[in-house]
């Protein structure tokens, strides 16, 4: 059976289903938002001020999530091997 749709079909069905995918993204990123709130409360971060949460965030972001926990958790060891005796 041959297609009687016309472009201008094709058009407005095509900005329904934009319109529907932009629904869902903001639906999407609502649930995503809830669900890092409810793993950095209590953990200590949610006493960063809003910038300087940001800003750590960003800079994890861009080491990975490899490197991020290799760099903080070297840094920490560093600190505690560094320290005077008796000063831990």
């Amino acid at each position: 059976m041959p297609r009687n749709r016309s472009a201008i079909a094709a058009l407005q069905k095509l900005e329904a289903d934009r319109e529907a995918l932009d629904a869902k993204q903001r639906e999407l990123e609502v649930q995503a938002a809830r669900e890092l709130g409810e793993i950095i409360l209590g953990s200590g971060l949610e006493s960063f001020s809003k910038k300087g949460l940001r800003k750590v965030a960003k800079e994890l972001g861009k080491l990975g999530e490899d490197a991020a926990i290799e760099k903080l958790t070297a840094r920490g060891s560093t600190r505690a091997s560094n320290a005077e005796p008796g000063t831990q």
